[in-house]
């Protein structure tokens, strides 16, 4: 496996920018490597791969991201071991989380902002009185949002998509006086567009390697 993260950290060009690896695809072994090249932000989105690489790489000083939909019922098998929750969309969710966590978890709200029905996440309209349930959880430390835009080529749909979430922001800035400034949007094929609306934190995979023939 050949790593690009040089290269990819100079298309970015942004320090305050994270990168996270989404490691679905990346067994531990790898996931060293990409350590050594300097990416120590990791995302996994199934539970019982998350816990197997935490094991493996535990001798290493990794951020872990959950970034994929996690069932009420797992929660207290991976909740003390993440440190940032990519995909809270639900209160029932919230509170299992408030209730199994022994300290305040960083969370992303997750915004439904394509058309696919194969995304999860709340409705744009949900997001206030959601902000306004859980605001009294004192284990759930909202920091921003994330959203999956629609997988197609056409930059300009993606671009209308993530402008709900810079929105978002603003009205969660008027009427609640909150200022959620993260953003985890933009995968390895939209990043770029997502860099123009203000992301924080990008999840990447297959842009940082390819496989060795």
């Amino acid at each position: 496996m050949i790593f690009f993260v040089n290269d990819v950290k100079k298309t970015i060009n942004n320090d305050d920018v994270t990168i996270v690896a989404a490691t679905k695809y990346f067994q531990p072994d790898e996931m060293r490597q990409l350590y050594d090249e300097g990416i120590h932000d990791f995302g996994e989105n199934r539970d019982d791969a998350f816990l197997m690489k935490h094991e493996a790489l535990k001798d290493l000083a990794i951020t872990w991201h959950f970034i994929g939909t996690l069932q009420t019922k797992k929660v207290k098998k991976v909740i003390d071991l993440v440190d940032c929750l990519h995909s809270l969309d639900n209160i029932k969710l919230a509170n299992e989380i408030n209730k199994r966590r022994s300290k305040p978890l960083r969370c992303f709200v997750q915004v439904n902002i394509s058309d696919e029905d194969s995304k999860h996440g709340l409705a744009p309209d949900a997001v206030i009185p959601f902000l306004k349930d859980v605001a009294t959880l004192p284990n759930i430390d909202v920091i921003g949002f994330m959203g999956m835009a629609s997988f197609t080529d056409d930059m300009a749909q993606i671009s209308r998509e993530f402008q709900i979430l810079n929105d978002l922001q603003q009205q969660v800035r008027s009427e609640l006086n909150l200022d959620l400034n993260e953003l985890s949007i933009g995968m390895s094929n939209d990043y770029p567009v997502a860099l123009k609306h203000h992301a924080t934190v990008l999840r990447l995979g297959s842009v940082l390697f390819r496989k060795e023939v």
